[in-house]
C-alpha cells in the first residue's frame, strides 16, 4: 500500500511562457458528477460502528463497480476537455526534454561491460552487454520493446547472471499488480528454457555452481513475500524445494548473493526487525545457518568482507545506527564489534566494501555526507559538496577489486551527472550528464533555498524550494508543496526537467521534509509513526502556513501533492485545513486506513503494524480512526481535488480513493471540482513506458495550471 508513486523522477526540460488570461478554469465546466449508490455497511470493533456506505466498491468483479469508475473516467474526460490539448503540449513539452536516443553508463561485473540503452520513439530500455572491452561486439540480452509487444502493460526485472556469464534469470509483469513471473535465457544460443517460476518478486540469485537458483515467492492472496525456494536448472518449476518459510505475516523475505560472491543471504524483517540466514554460494545445498535470530527491535543489516560480516545495526540503543563486525564463523550478537560508533546527529545509511577501501553514506543535518576510509587507516575523508539543496548517492559498484567509486550528484537547479571518483589519487571523471533538451535551459536562470518551518510543537521542519529567478514574495505566486511523510522514506532535493514545465510558468516547488521521513535521523522518522503520526500531518500544514506568512503564496494560490502515503498526508491535510490550499493532487491514496488495516487479506497489511500500529488493539484503532481521511470527511468545503488510482494497484487498493471520493461527493458543500481518474490496465506505479508515464504527469500539471488560469 503505500510506496510512493514516482511523480517527478523522470528528469528533462524547457522554457514557457505564462498566460493567464483565459479564466476558463475546470470548475467552470457544468457537468453533472456521478454518484455512487449507498450500500449501508456497518463496521465493528471495539464495541465501536462505523458506516460505510461505499464498501461494496471493493467488489471488484461486479458490473456496477465497473460502471461507476467508468462513469467516474468520463465525467474526469468531460471536466477536463478544455485542456486535452494542454495536456498533449506539456506531454511534448515533457518528452522533448529527453534524450531519446540514450545510454547508460556501461559498468563492469565479472568480465562484462553492462549498458541500457534507449532508441528514439521506443518507451522501454535495450540491455546489452560487451565481453572485457568497451569497443568489443554488442550482445543483446533483451529488447524490452519487443517483450513488450501485444501488452498495455510491461515490466522487466530482476536480471540475473549466472555466475559463468551463460545464462540470465528475469521476471516480467504484464499486469502492473507485481506479480513476475521469472524466466532463464541462455545467452550463448539465444534459448528461452520452459521453466516459468510464477507469483514471485521478480528477483533471484544464482548459486556458484550455475544450476541453483534461489527466489521469492509471494503469498497468492496477500502478495506477501513469504518463501524462499531452491529450483535446479532443467527441473520443472513445480518441483522446487521451500528453503525458508516465513511464517510471521507481519515479516516480508528475500534472497541475495553477498558482493564478494561468497555467501547466499536470506534476510527476513518487518519495520523494525530483522533476521538474516546465511548459506555458502558454493554449497547451496546445504542448510541456511540463522546469523542472528530475531529479537524484537534490533535492525540489522550484513556486508561480508573477507573472513568477516560487517553489521550495519542499532543494536545497544544505536537509534542513527552503527557500523559493527563479526567473524563469519561466530556470528551472534554478543560477538559483534563496534567499526564506527553511534553518533546522535548522524544517520548511517548504507555502506559500500571494495578491497582497499570501505565506503559509508551518511545523512547530517538532512543532508547526504559520503564518507571514504581506508582499511589500513591511512585515508579518512569526505567528498565535498556546496550546498543545501542537492542529492548525492552511490552508484552501481559491483568490482570488488577497485579503486573507482561510482557516484551520482544532482540538485534542485543541477542536473544528474554519473562520476567516477579514484579514491587513491581524489581525481573525478564525470562519465555522464543529463542532458536536458529542447532548447532554453540555464541553471543559472533558477533559484534554490532550503528554509525551516516552525511546528506548533517548536520543532522546526526543513524544506527545500526550487523556482525562477525574479520571482518576488508578494503573496502571487503558486506554490507546489510536495510530500510523503512515511516508513522513513525520505524525499531528497533532486533535480528534475519534467518539474520544469511548472518553475517555467511561475510555479515554486517545495518538498516539505517533514516527520515520518529520515530527513533528520531516525528520531525524526520515531516522530512521524505509530501514535506519533499526526506529526506528519500537521508538519506539512505548519510548513504551508509559513509559505503563506512568508509572502511565497497565498491560500488561493497553494497547492500540495502527495502519493500512496503521501496521498493519506493529501487526505488528512484536506480534512485538518482544507482552508490553505486551491487545489490537491492525490495519487493512488492510501486513505481508507481503519478498514485496510483491519483486513489481514489486503496485500501488505499485516506487515505495516509497526508502522502505522494494530488497530486490532483499541489504542491504535481509536488513533487511526482520529486521523483516516475516509473515516473523518465531514459536510465542509474542501479544495478542488484530483486523485488517481490503478485497477491493478496491488499496493493502494483501487477502492479506496474511488469510496473516498465517492463519500467526498456526497459530503463536500463547495462548488470546487473533485475528479478520480482510474486507469484500468495500470497498477500503483502508473503506465509502464518512459513516455506513458508523462502522460499522467501533464494531466495532473494540466489540472493545476488550469486552476491558476494558465493554459499554454
Amino acid at each position: 500500500m503505500k510506496s510512493l508513486k514516482v511523480m517527478f523522477l523522470l528528469s528533462l526540460i524547457f522554457g514557457a511562457s505564462c498566460n493567464t488570461n483565459s479564466k476558463k478554469t475546470l470548475e467552470t465546466e457544468v457537468h453533472q458528477p456521478p454518484i455512487a449508490e449507498k450500500k449501508e455497511t456497518y463496521h465493528k470493533k471495539h464495541g465501536d460502528r462505523r458506516l460505510d456506505n461505499y464498501f461494496w466498491l471493493k467488489e471488484r468483479e461486479n458490473p456496477e463497480v465497473i460502471d461507476y469508475l467508468e462513469r467516474e473516467n468520463d465525467y474526469n474526460d468531460k471536466m477536463t476537455a478544455h485542456t486535452k490539448d494542454f495536456q498533449k503540449n506539456l506531454f511534448e513539452e515533457m518528452k522533448a526534454r529527453i534524450k531519446e536516443e540514450d545510454a547508460s553508463v556501461p559498468y563492469k561485473y565479472n568480465g562484462y561491460w553492462y549498458i541500457t540503452k534507449f532508441e528514439k520513439n521506443k518507451d522501454y530500455p535495450i540491455y546489452l552487454r560487451k565481453e572485457e572491452r568497451l569497443d568489443a561486439k554488442e550482445e543483446l540480452l533483451f529488447d524490452c520493446n519487443k517483450e513488450a509487444e501485444g501488452h498495455s502493460y510491461f515490466n522487466m526485472k530482476g536480471l540475473n547472471v549466472s555466475p559463468d556469464n551463460s545464462l540470465v534469470a528475469f521476471g516480467v509483469d504484464t499486469v502492473s499488480r507485481r506479480n513476475y513471473t521469472i524466466r532463464i535465457k541462455n545467452l550463448k544460443t539465444g534459448e528461452l528454457y520452459p521453466e516459468a517460476i510464477d507469483a514471485s518478486t521478480g528477483s533471484s540469485t544464482w548459486a556458484a555452481d550455475n544450476k541453483t537458483l534461489f527466489y521469492t515467492k509471494k503469498d497468492p492472496k496477500t502478495l506477501r513475500s513469504h518463501k524462499i525456494y531452491r529450483h535446479i536448472l532443467g527441473t520443472p518449476a513445480s518441483e522446487d524445494v521451500v528453503v525458508y518459510s516465513e511464517d510471521d505475516d507481519t515479516f516480508n523475505t528475500y534472497v541475495y548473493k553477498t558482493k564478494s560472491d561468497k555467501y547466499i543471504i536470506i534476510g527476513s524483517n518487518s519495520t523494525m526487525t530483522t533476521e538474516c540466514r546465511i548459506v555458502k554460494a558454493d554449497a547451496p545445498l546445504e542448510e541456511f545457518k540463522v546469523f542472528q535470530e530475531r529479537t524484537r527491535g534490533l535492525e540489522y543489516s550484513i556486508a561480508h568482507y573477507g573472513d568477516e560480516f560487517y553489521v550495519l545495526t542499532n543494536k545497544d540503543n544505536a537509534t542513527n545506527f552503527k557500523l559493527m563486525k563479526v567473524s563469519e564463523k561466530e556470528t551472534a550478537k554478543e560477538n559483534w564489534v563496534d567499526v564506527i560508533p553511534h553518533r546522535e546527529n548522524v544517520l548511517l545509511e548504507d555502506i559500500e566494501i571494495f578491497k582497499d577501501y570501505l565506503v559509508i553514506t551518511e545523512r547530517d543535518n538532512g543532508l547526504n555526507k559520503i564518507n571514504i576510509k581506508r582499511w589500513d587507516g591511512k585515508a579518512d575523508y569526505y567528498l565535498p559538496f556546496d550546498n543545501e539543496t542537492y542529492t548525492a548517492y552511490i552508484g552501481t559498484n559491483p568490482d570488488f577489486d577497485t579503486q573507482v567509486l561510482r557516484y551520482s550528484y544532482n540538485a534542485l537547479t543541477t542536473p544528474n551527472s554519473v562520476i567516477d571518483f579514484d579514491m587513491e589519487t581524489k581525481e573525478k571523471e564525470v562519465k555522464k550528464e543529463q542532458e536536458v533538451l529542447g532548447g532554453g535551459f540555464d541553471k543559472e536562470n533558477y533559484v534554490s533555498e532550503r528554509i525551516w518551518a516552525t511546528a506548533a510543537d517548536g520543532t522546526k521542519i526543513p524544506m527545500s524550494l526550487v523556482y525562477r529567478k525574479g520571482i518576488q514574495k508578494n503573496g502571487k505566486n503558486p506554490v507546489l508543496q510536495y510530500g510523503y511523510g512515511s516508513y522513513g522514506s525520505t524525499i531528497d532535493p533532486y533535480f528534475s526537467t519534467v518539474r520544469l514545465s511548472l518553475l517555467d510558468r511561475g510555479f515554486i516547488f517545495a518538498i516539505a521534509h517533514i516527520r515520518g521521513s529520515e530527513y533528520l535521523g531516525r528520531n525524526w522518522y520515531e516522530d512521524g509513526k505509530l501514535l506519533k503520526k499526526k506529526n506528519t500531518f500537521t508538519d506539512f500544514i505548519d510548513c504551508s502556513k509559513f509559505l503563506i506568512a512568508e509572502g511565497y503564496t497565498t491560500p488561493e494560490h497553494l497547492y500540495a501533492m502527495g502519493g500512496s502515503a503521501g496521498g493519506l498526508l493529501m487526505g488528512a491535510v484536506m480534512n485538518l485545513a482544507p482552508e490553505l490550499y486551491n487545489g490537491v493532487v492525490a495519487a493512488v491514496p492510501f486513505v481508507d486506513v481503519v478498514t485496510t488495516m483491519l483486513d489481514d487479506s489486503i496485500p501488505l497489511t499485516t506487515g505495516e503494524y509497526d508502522e502505522w500500529g494494530n488497530p486490532n488493539e483499541k489504542e491504535y484503532y481509536e488513533y487511526m480512526k482520529s486521523y483516516s481521511p475516509y473515516d473523518n470527511v465531514a459536510a465542509k468545503e474542501y479544495p478542488n481535488v484530483l486523485v488517481t488510482t490503478g485497477f491493478h494497484d496491488s499496493q493502494v487498493q483501487y477502492w479506496e480513493p474511488a469510496k473516498w471520493v465517492a463519500k467526498l461527493r456526497e459530503l463536500k458543500t463547495d462548488k470546487n471540482v473533485l475528479l478520480l481518474h482510474t486507469d484500468m490496465d495500470a497498477g500503483h506505479g502508473g503506465a509502464s513506458g518512459r513516455f506513458e508515464a508523462l502522460k499522467d504527469v501533464a494531466e495532473e500539471y494540466a489540472f493545476l495550471l488550469d486552476l491558476e488560469g494558465i493554459n499554454k
